[in-house]
């Protein structure tokens, strides 16, 4: 056996591998073909259930980081995510057509970028100039999603506000879901969608708080509740932040810090949330921490 091996030429050895990843290639593509099908029996199922939502942001979520931590050898990750994103959103968009409407006004680059590497080639990208008008095309549509910059960047100054209520959009997802320096599409953007009861189970709640002026202990009120502002701007008779804390904290706990430190007659409203955010604090030597 040993002799065979050594009287093989270059040239039998590379016929050999190239044979291999043949092989492999057929396996993979035979595997997703596969799981078309078990996503057209899942179909079925939601159907006779009286159909759900799609999008699970949540289960998306944990598929990324379980990707990440087991993740080892020659290809590079941004490889191997943007494949699973690219299956994972395709799958999302064979059950259910969906566009992803992107606010292009803070640059259109990066959010393109960001577009294409979460949700692929095949969902249509619509861009708009504004947060508003993202807001405004998710709400009219039959099940479209929007991508906002996370940290404002919206010349339409408190957007967020568009979505307080039962019936309008909400946030459910926080992009990228695994956050690295060297991130190809590392941009932070939220993901917004019309409301669903299905949707999720999030570590991160998101609130819009309204307050009747500015006040310059609001930030320790809102930190002594676990909060952070990400961000603030003036709205009619008043001052609007968008704040992030966690999902265990409660609005409840946010009003009373608010109220304990003397801001009077202030509202708060759930707007959504997202999974916590997973950092990997040293992508080299494989080392990974959560962030919330």
């Amino acid at each position: 056996m040993q002799d065979d091996a050594l009287s093989k030429t270059p040239t039998d050895m590379l016929g050999e591998l190239r044979g291999e990843i043949d092989r492999i290639d057929l396996s993979m593509h035979r595997l997703l073909m596969q799981r078309g099908e078990i996503i057209d029996r899942l179909i079925e199922v939601k159907r006779a259930q009286g159909g759900g939502c799609a999008f699970r942001p949540d289960r998306e979520a944990q598929m990324m980081r379980a990707l990440v931590e087991r993740h080892h050898g020659l290809l590079p990750l941004d490889a191997v995510e943007g494949i699973w994103r690219i299956i994972v959103s395709t799958f999302t968009f064979v059950q259910a057509p969906y566009a992803v409407h992107a606010d292009d006004s803070g640059g259109d680059a990066q959010m393109r970028d960001s577009a294409r590497f979460h949700f692929g080639f095949t969902v249509p990208y619509v861009p708009h100039h504004g947060a508003l008008a993202v807001i405004d095309a998710v709400s009219a549509s039959s099940g479209d999603l929007g991508v906002l910059r996370s940290a404002g960047g919206s010349g339409d100054g408190a957007w967020w506000l568009r979505l307080v209520g039962d019936r309008a959009p909400k946030i459910i997802a926080r992009l990228p879901f695994v956050e690295r320096p060297d991130h190809p599409a590392g941009l932070p953007v939220f993901v917004v969608a019309k409301p669903a009861a299905d949707f999720y189970t999030q570590d991160i709640a998101l609130y819009s708080v309204s307050l009747p002026r500015w006040a310059h202990h609001v930030p320790a009120a809102i930190a002594a509740a676990e909060g952070e502002i990400l961000a603030s701007a003036p709205k009619s008779g008043g001052h609007a932040l968008l704040v992030a804390a966690p999902a265990r904290t409660g609005s409840e706990e946010l009003l009373r810090q608010l109220n304990e430190c003397g801001v009077e007659a202030p509202g708060v409203d759930a707007i959504g949330g997202h999974a916590a955010r997973f950092e990997m604090n040293e992508a080299r030597a494989g080392v990974f921490a959560p962030k919330s």
